[in-house]
């Protein structure tokens, strides 16, 4: 989320669930530690084949029951999201133009769910150009629009926005300048799916509650318009109560690894069970949490200021808080989202290669703690 707009970042569409997304932890299901692999000489891997988070490999593998292995894909093993040349008799899919991406995009995640400061959909792109790949990604960073040229792909579409603050020039002597010449050089539109993604169903949120396993889940803050699993933020229950440490050992080890891990405030041995989420920054959803009666509140870049209100304000210490990083947090619903788009698209008659960047775009590279 960004300062100053407490409900930024949590949800995706009925659609997103409707076109065969994985559930999360297979959208997770082979993670690997930074400090095993190198993300920036990574190739990026085809949606339809398990895709690696950049965390942990063993966890991940008895979260999805499928051994790390699996998703060991080389570059010569990219192949088409939907994996396969059309039967006798059968029309062949064709390559999209960004228009008609672009319409399958609004299906999944309509741009009348982002919220009223969000700035989302088509950043830079020709409708009428082919696109026969597509990369996801978090963030629009010149590392990744690299990646993405590298590898080919015709749209970059990620969760932050790269024009979400006004600007006055895209000058290449800038930082944004730059990045908007080098896709428009590289013939590589970017599309912006973000509140308009957190809000539909299956997003952000959605998938954070998957991976820990969340049952009778509801959106935290429900949106004013549209389907009642629409909005931001999530809250359900464990299938049974759990200790907090162990809760946050085990999203710690789902997550891609960072530098600055995961932090929780409260009793390593409480017993909770009800629990909130919010993908990316949430500490603006503090009131809705302590409405839901949560024992525990999930989310990333928590202030100083708000996390220790909350903490303050409690009687008994709940909800209990554990910190993510932003990155991390909404790194696993891109696989989700990949393949959602893949399975619209071949729907529709079309067929394009889909990938997730696997670049880590955490802005941390090392922290310091008491003997470390």
């Amino acid at each position: 989320m960004e300062p100053g707009n407490p409900t930024h970042d949590a949800g995706t569409h009925p659609g997103a669930q409707a076109a065969g997304a994985p559930d999360a932890a297979a959208a997770q299901s082979a993670a690997e530690r930074p400090g095993e692999v190198d993300f920036s000489a990574t190739p990026a891997e085809p949606a339809d084949a398990p895709l690696p988070a950049p965390g942990n490999a063993e966890a991940a593998e008895k979260a999805a029951g499928a051994p790390a292995s699996d998703a060991e894909v080389t570059d010569t093993e990219i192949t088409n999201a939907q994996g396969t040349d059309a039967e006798p008799g059968e029309a062949a899919l064709e390559t999209p133009m960004l228009s008609e991406v672009l319409l399958a995009v609004e299906e999944l995640w309509p741009e009348s769910l982002a919220e009223d400061w969000d700035r989302v959909g088509l950043v830079t792109g020709r409708p009428d150009a082919e696109v026969d790949r597509i990369m996801f990604a978090v963030d629009p960073t010149l590392v990744v629009i690299d990646e993405a040229l590298e590898w080919g792909a015709k749209l970059l579409v990620t969760h932050h926005p790269l024009l979400l603050a006004g600007v006055n020039s895209v000058a290449a002597t800038t930082g944004k300048g730059r990045a908007v010449h080098r896709l428009i050089e590289g013939g590589c539109a970017l599309l912006t799916i973000h509140t308009n993604g957190d809000s539909a169903v299956g997003g952000v949120s959605d998938v954070l509650a998957d991976v820990l396993g969340l049952e009778d889940v509801a959106p935290l803050m429900p949106a004013a318009h549209g389907l009642v699993e629409e909005g931001i933020g999530r809250v359900g229950v464990l299938p049974g109560v759990e200790k907090l440490g162990e809760l946050a050992s085990r999203i710690f080890l789902t997550l891609p690894a960072v530098a600055g891990g995961v932090r929780v405030a409260g009793d390593r041995d409480a017993l909770v069970r009800k629990v909130a989420v919010c993908g990316g920054a949430g500490d603006g959803l503090f009131d809705a949490v302590r409405a839901s009666d949560a024992d525990v509140y999930v989310t990333a870049d928590l202030r100083h200021h708000p996390a220790s209100e909350a903490r303050e304000s409690s009687s008994d210490g709940r909800p209990y808080l554990i910190d993510l990083s932003h990155f991390a947090s909404e790194w696993l619903w891109l696989p989700v989202a990949a393949q959602a788009l893949g399975n619209v698209l071949a729907d529709q008659g079309f067929e394009a290669e889909l990938a997730v960047s696997q670049t880590n775009t955490d802005p941390w590279d090392f922290i310091l703690t008491p003997g470390n």
